[in-house]
Parts: structure tokens; sequence; C-alpha cells
């Protein structure tokens, strides 16, 4: 399973859920974060990117991880898209052979640049920066292989290794990127210096950070890109760095939520926007409050999470009759119970009221009502206590 599918399409089991789970939506936290997002001037991407807008994002991602902690030099996405490769045939082989030469070589460039060394800026200079970012792109169209195999085959490398595997080379692959591409993922760098990100580096040590977070003991691949002394954080390269969309915010919730054992001792969300250096937060609660979670216990969503995941296919839409029936009794298992006393929208405890017995907690949550019920979200009271249903 993916997270990034099953927050895609509001019919997948995951986006339901959280749908519903939600009940103040994305537009108060989208308020909170455009209210941090000061920025004058944003870097736009330059003509010669065109496409490969991704590409880039994945190759900045990672240099910035980098900065933080080299412990890792190559990412697991990769490596594992170096090994898919060489499943495609002829010239696949030769994909997987000119992969791990790459590898190798990032390996020793980030060795030798030493790149989380914090007595040195996060910047180097402008050969190396350009050199590892040639790396970087190259190493990102790996990871489409590991993702999708029919989005693989549009890479340039894929192309150039199909038109001659004789002549496919390390030299030629970190040939392809164009120079608008590598020119972009230099300059998002060089505007990290001296920012807020720069300053979170600095008062950390590499053994505080952990670049590409897993998350153990659930069934769902996730790509979260740095946790760093408790603030998991990530890197967006959009280039409309002030629209916070609400897939990224379910996004940002989705790694928070997949963490169960508490391996990374969440406590902040983060997320830093490359193209106008600003990086936004928020203490896990005020997150939280700020989308109306119904449950305001982490280790209670967590869980109910958790038995979805191991419940059915979350990412995926139900196709069949009886797929359909098994996510819907799974999620109606899962719907949160409201007590008396407790407001029909977020489930939190009603402020005491002198007058006629209240509904809803806040003039937010009132306004809430008409969407929610429209999409069959709003709750009913009961007087069982607030928990997962029975």
């Amino acid at each position: 399973m993916s997270l990034t599918s099953g927050l895609h399409c509001p019919r997948t089991p995951l986006r339901r859920f959280l749908d519903r789970e939600l009940s103040a939506g994305p537009r108060p936290l989208r308020e909170n974060f455009r209210a941090q997002h000061t920025a004058q001037h944003i870097l736009f991407p330059p003509p010669g990117v065109g496409t490969e807008a991704g590409t880039v994002g994945t190759a900045i991602d990672q240099r910035l991880r980098l900065a933080f902690t080299a412990a890792a030099p190559v990412d697991l996405a990769t490596l594992i898209g170096i090994e898919t490769s060489g499943a495609l045939g002829r010239h696949g082989l030769r994909m997987r052979a000119v992969g791990n030469e790459l590898a190798a070589r990032l390996t020793q460039t980030v060795h030798h640049l030493d790149l989380d060394n914090r007595d040195q800026p996060i910047d180097r200079a402008q050969d190396e920066e350009e050199g590892l970012a040639r790396l970087l792109l190259a190493a990102a169209w790996y990871q489409v292989a590991a993702r999708t195999s029919i989005g693989f085959v549009y890479t340039p490398l894929f192309i150039a290794a199909l038109e001659d595997p004789g002549s496919f080379t390390l030299q030629r692959l970190l040939g392809l990127p164009h120079p608008d591409l590598v020119a972009d993922v230099v300059s998002q760098l060089y505007k990290t210096a001296d920012g807020p990100l720069d300053t979170l580096r600095t008062g950390t040590v590499p053994g505080d950070c952990t670049g590409g977070p897993t998350f153990a003991g659930v069934d769902i691949s996730a790509d979260a890109d740095l946790v760093v002394d408790g603030l998991l954080l990530d890197f967006k390269s959009t280039r409309h760095p002030r629209h916070l969309s609400k897939q990224t915010a379910w996004q940002l919730l989705g790694y928070l939520l997949l963490d169960t054992p508490d391996r990374y001792r969440i406590d902040t969300l983060g997320l830093y926007l490359t193209r106008s250096a600003i990086l936004a937060s928020w203490p896990v609660d005020d997150y939280l409050a700020l989308l109306g979670a119904r449950r305001r216990d982490l280790t209670v969503l967590r869980t109910v999470l958790a038995e979805l995941l191991a419940g059915c296919p979350a990412d995926q839409i139900p196709v069949t009759a009886a797929e359909e029936d098994r996510a819907r009794r799974i999620l109606e298992r899962l719907t949160p119970v409201i007590p008396p006393g407790h407001c029909l929208v977020c489930a939190q405890p009603l402020p005491d009221s002198v007058r006629r017995p209240r509904e809803y907690c806040s003039r937010w949550c009132g306004v809430r009502v008409p969407t929610l019920r429209n999409h069959g979200w709003l709750l009913t009271r009961t007087t069982a206590p607030l928990a997962v249903a029975a």
C-alpha cells in the first residue's frame, strides 16, 4: 500500500477515514500556514525544467537530507530502483550496472564533501554542487523505477539506455540532465543558506537526524523526508509555495500517525518550502486542533488507523461490491461516538452555556455542518463513551 496513492482519491478507504476524522477540513490549517509564509521572493524553475519538475524536487529533497545526516548517502528508493531496472531485459542489465556505479560515485562524493559536518556551511562550491546535483538527478530517475514501471520508460535514463545499451555508461548518464535542471537544484540549495533550515541544521548533530524515515509494523509505504530531534519535516519544491493542498495537509498527518510505536518521538510537524525558504511548523496538538481531529488522543488515532490498514487495502478504490462492503463495515466499526456534552462536529467537550444547550462548540463547527452532512461525515449523538465503536 502507498500513503500517496491512498490520499490521491476521496473514494479510497484511507481518504474516507481521514476526511471523516478531521472535522474542520484543511481551511484553518491553510490560513495558519499562509500567516507563517511571509516570503516576498519565490524562486521559479527555469524554462528547461519543464516536465522534470518532479525529478528536481526529488533531487533537492535528497540534497537537503544529506545536509543533516549522511548516514545513508544513497536513499532506499534509489537502491530499489537500481535493482528493479535490472529486470528489464538486456538494456536493463546495463542500467543496473550503471546504477551500481552511480551509487558508488554518489557515496564517495557525499563522504568527500562531508555534507553533514556542522563546522562547514550547508552549501559547497558551485562546481561541487553542480556535480552533486547531476548525481542526485540521475538517482531520482532510478527512483521512478521503484515507484512505477510505466513512468520509468519515459525517463531520459531509460530512453538513452534503450537507444544504445552499449554506449550507456555512467559518464553518459551524468550528461543527460538538462543544464536548467542542474541550475534549479543548485539555486534551491543556495537559497537555503542563512535561512531557517540552515539555523535548524546548525543547532543539531547528525545523530539527532533521520533521513527518509520508515515506519515499521505497517503495510504501507510512505516517503517522509526528515526527522530532526522530534520535528518531522517534509520538503516541498512546488512553484506555488503559498498554497497548502488538502493532500499535503493529510500527508503530513499520515506520517505522524504511521509512527505507531512512537519510534521518532515526533512532537512537531513542519514543511520547508525550498523555493521561498520558509519553514512552517506546528506542535502536534496544534496541528490536530487546526484540522478538527475528533480524537485529540494521538495514541488512539494511531491505533484506529492501524486497524484500518490491517483490515482492507486502504489505498485502493473498492471495485467490487464485496470490497466496498468490507471497507464500509470497517469504517463503520471505527466511527467515533459522541456522548452528551460534546460537540456534534468535532466531538470535543462543549463549553458551559447559561442559555439553551449548545450543539456545537464554536461558530466554525456550526458552519461546517452542511458540508459534513452532505458527505455523510456528521456524527450522531450517543450515550456511549467517546471511543472507537465496538
